[in-house]
């Protein structure tokens, strides 16, 4: 038995509805996501921190929510484990003609070289089409549904491939990458100053009236601007707010060292003096 027999065959085993686990039988899709979303940000925290034995079992994790989610859908007779893999295979194929001619995994490495340019091109017009298939096939299915038969379809946005559920942060960057690709995007970072800039005088005068839904609301453009900036200068806000997290972990351990090193408690110190601690830290490199 292979390793990954062993695993579907354990998943198979946990949700067997007379000897299976209570607490793995009774997940359903939805249980099972704020754990999925949790073990993702678990594998980057250890990419982040190069623990690579600790990548090892993270990985480990997440695909475990994958086997879950499929078996699932096989209990429904929706899809399995098969089919989960068949799918992305043939993506990716259709996705690489450069790699594998005719979509024919046995046919690597035929290709002739293509430039980036190209491959930027053939990526951008390969998901355009597998776009309009997919809403064709959309249609079709909401056609044949006797009780959608009188639903009036509005034509999908350009921002409708971008799951609402996505971290916040990340989803902004996406939101401003997909109406950059029809020009609604400034040409430089300077005009992305200046919109920074005015949010931020917006959430000053907002603060000014005490109005803690304008506060908010003016708190999320200055974000949303500051997003926007990250993507100017190709960096990714979530990685680099992340990072910029576990620096503020590794400063404050210090901090929390050297004043337990006094016979002192954090409480007993002023902020005077724990940003003299602060600076130390830094000065430490790190």
């Amino acid at each position: 038995m292979t390793s990954m027999d062993r695993l579907l065959t354990l998943m198979a085993c946990l949700r067997d509805k007379e000897h299976g686990c209570d607490w793995d039988k009774n997940q359903t899709y939805q249980t099972i996501a704020p754990y999925t979303l949790e073990e993702a940000y678990e594998v980057l925290d250890a990419i982040e921190r190069r623990d690579y034995e600790h990548l090892k079992e993270e990985l480990g994790d997440l695909l475990f929510q994958v086997v879950f989610y499929a078996q699932i859908g096989k209990e429904e007779q929706r899809f399995d484990f098969d089919d989960v893999v068949n799918e992305i295979v043939d993506k990716m194929l259709r996705r690489h003609p450069h790699i594998f001619p005719d979509g024919d995994l046995a046919r690597f490495r035929e290709a002739p070289p293509v430039s980036q340019e190209a491959l930027q091109g053939q990526w951008e017009r390969i998901k355009a089409e597998e776009k309009r298939l997919k809403n064709q096939r959309s249609q079709a299915e909401a056609l044949d549904d006797d009780a959608r038969k009188d639903h009036s379809y509005e034509e999908e946005s350009l921002l409708d491939g971008v799951p609402v559920s996505m971290p916040a942060l990340m989803q902004a960057e996406k939101l401003q990458k997909k109406a950059a690709k029809v020009g609604f995007d400034w040409p430089d970072t300077a005009p992305v100053f200046a919109k920074i800039r005015e949010e931020l005088a917006e959430l000053e005068e907002a603060i000014q009236q005490a109005e803690q839904a304008h506060i908010e609301a003016e708190m999320g453009d200055v974000l949303f601007a500051m997003s926007n900036l990250a993507r100017h200068l190709k960096v990714a806000p979530d990685v680099a707010l992340n990072r910029t997290n576990v620096k503020f972990r590794r400063r404050f351990a210090r901090i929390e060292a050297l004043v337990s090193e006094r016979g002192k408690r954090l409480t007993d110190c002023s902020l005077e003096e724990l940003d003299v601690l602060w600076e130390q830290s830094k000065r430490e490199g790190l």
